[in-house]
Order: structure tokens, then C-alpha cells, then sequence
């Protein structure tokens, strides 16, 4: 069987092309990451893989991780300006096979893909053999699903979109982010608030806290990062409120699942804030749950460093259903 795979993302795109069997290990023949703004349309980015890869044949499946609901093997992307649909999909690509599944369906399946190696333990508290995990992460978006451990004793995973539910301020600091938010968007999610996409915006409001300037373009994160290291005091501050912000959304998740098994933390902005996220900072916002507290420092929390997990779990999904 040849198969690509692929986590699609509203920032990168990340493809592989596998070949093997279902009872064997999948051998990689081509992999790349892609700029997903660079396409009009995912069919165009499958095709430009194609070509890239220089490999004669067609696949004979083609399985993708997306940002955003699924309704029918239908998606619009979340932070894409993509609409999906698998049965015209296939017969554009000529691909017998085209299937969906949320990214972080995806990239739940792919915590059983990690090594020792790819893990940081934020909450180092014990992890109990089958108990239910749960996994989340700000991207561009904020992502959310849970694991529940099967007869065989794997785990078969679940999206939601939890990154959407109505964002709770914890302090007077937030309340007004809610309140600048809300002037801006109307409905405010957590996403809102924790995800690349919501940098630009916390900046900005230190900014309007600390009476500083406002900056003349949008700031992403790697820009906020380098003023913040630059001595900027509203980007110190931008920093902090999102490990503040990030750790609350961390600690609702492990009141949402009781994730016993463990809590897993994704995304590059995890990564690139690592010493942030290590910091006691970030796990006293997660428990300052109340008479709820004791729930979240039992929770076994975990930073994934792998950058491959959502084209992992799309792999292992895709051989783990032929």
C-alpha cells in the first residue's frame, strides 16, 4: 500500500508518503512541510507533493488531518481558507481512497508513536496503565480531543472542538482581555486567547496596559518572542499573561477529562516557550482551580518536543484502519 499523509495545518502543512503493508512496519519514501498559504486549495498542495516527490505512481490512499469540524468527510478549515470534500478529492487526485480526520484526532493517535525522548513532564505526578488521556496544544488554532484505552489495550482517539468553548477570565487582567476581545470578535472561545493566532491581540492590549505604543504590523509569536528578548516590557508582559492564560485553559482540560492516563500539551508554541512552560508560573495557573485544585496537580502533564506528532498520528491511523 502507498499512502500520504498528512497534518494540514492554518500555518505548515506536513506530508509523508508511506508504503507497506497493515501488519508491517510503513517504510517513509518522501516527506516535506509546506507553507499551507501558499495554495489555493489542499488539492493543489497534494499535487505540488506529487511532484515533488518524483515518485512515479499515484497513492492509493491519501489521509488528512484537518483543522476543523467534520461533517460527511466535508470540512471548511477553521483558520484556512480551504473547503474539503473527499469524494471529489479523490477524483481530482485520481486517489481511490481519501479519507479525513480532525488534527488532533490525529495527533491523540500519534502520542502512542512517542519515545521517552519526545516528552518533558510538567506535572511529573504517575501515569495509570489505561486511564483515560486527553491531549491539547495552541497552533495557529487550539486544539483539543481525548484517548479512552480499548480491549486490546491501545487507545482509540476522539476530536472535539473544545478550543472554541466561551473563554473565563480568572482575574480584573483578564476581564478586561475578555472585554477588548469581545469589542473586537463578539464571541470570544479560548481560542481566542490561547493560540498563535491571539499573540497580535495580547500584545496589543499589554501595549494599551503599559500606555506603550502600538506596533505598526501584526505580531506572531517568533515577533513577540524577540521583542520580549529584546527588553520590550508589553511583550514580557504579553508573554506571561498567555503562559497565565495557557495554563487555566491546561488546567480546565484536566477538570474536563480527569485525564489519568495523561494530559498531553502540543504545538509549536509549547516548544518554542518551553522554559516558560517549565516555569512554576505555568502550573499555578493550571491548579488555581479552587476546591478543585487537588484534581489538576494529580493530573500527569506532559509537553510533547516532537514536531512530527500530527503527521505520526495520521500514519499510524491510516495503517491502523486498512
Amino acid at each position: 500500500m502507498d499512502l500520504i499523509a498528512g497534518d494540514i495545518g492554518g500555518t505548515k502543512s506536513w506530508l509523508a508518503w508511506m508504503t507497506g503493508e497493515p501488519d508491517g512496519v510503513p517504510q517513509l519514501r518522501f516527506e516535506q512541510v509546506y507553507s499551507s498559504a501558499a495554495f489555493a486549495t489542499a488539492d493543489d498542495l497534494i499535487r505540488q507533493f506529487i511532484a515533488d516527490s518524483k515518485l512515479a505512481a499515484v497513492p492509493d490512499r491519501l489521509l488528512l488531518a484537518l483543522p476543523g469540524p467534520l461533517h460527511a468527510q466535508r470540512a471548511t478549515l477553521t483558520n484556512l481558507d480551504w473547503t474539503l470534500e473527499a469524494a471529489d478529492m479523490g477524483a481530482s487526485l485520481g486517489i481511490g481512497y481519501v479519507r479525513f480526520i480532525n488534527d488532533f484526532q490525529a495527533a491523540a493517535a500519534g502520542v502512542a508513536t512517542l519515545t521517552a525522548a519526545d516528552v518533558v513532564a510538567l506535572n511529573p505526578q504517575p501515569a495509570e496503565a489505561g486511564g483515560v488521556r486527553a491531549i491539547t496544544g495552541a497552533g495557529t488554532g487550539l486544539g483539543l480531543a481525548f484517548m479512552l484505552a480499548d480491549a486490546g489495550g491501545g487507545y482509540r482517539s476522539f476530536a472535539s472542538e473544545g478550543g472554541h468553548i466561551d473563554f473565563a477570565p480568572a482575574n480584573a487582567l483578564q476581564q478586561r482581555l475578555l472585554e477588548r476581545l469581545r469589542a473586537s470578535y463578539g464571541h470570544v472561545s479560548w481560542e481566542r486567547a490561547v493560540s498563535g493566532l491571539a499573540m497580535n491581540d495580547l500584545y496589543r492590549f499589554c501595549c494599551a496596559e503599559h500606555h506603550a505604543a502600538l506596533p505598526d504590523a501584526p505580531v506572531d509569536g517568533p515577533a513577540l518572542i524577540a521583542r520580549a528578548e529584546a527588553g520590550d516590557a508589553a511583550a514580557e508582559a504579553a508573554l506571561d499573561l498567555f503562559i497565565d492564560l495557557y495554563g487555566s485553559w491546561v488546567g480546565n482540560a484536566a477538570l474536563l477529562y480527569q485525564p489519568r492516563g495523561g494530559l498531553y500539551v502540543a504545538g509549536g508554541i509549547a516548544v518554542h516557550l518551553r522554559a516558560r512552560m517549565q516555569s512554576p508560573r505555568f502550573m499555578a495557573a493550571a491548579a488555581d482551580k479552587g476546591r478543585m485544585r487537588g484534581v489538576v496537580e494529580r493530573t500527569p502533564i506532559f509537553l510533547i518536543t516532537n514536531s512530527r506528532l500530527g503527521v505520526q498520528g495520521a500514519i499510524a491511523t491510516a495503517f491502523a484502519t486498512s
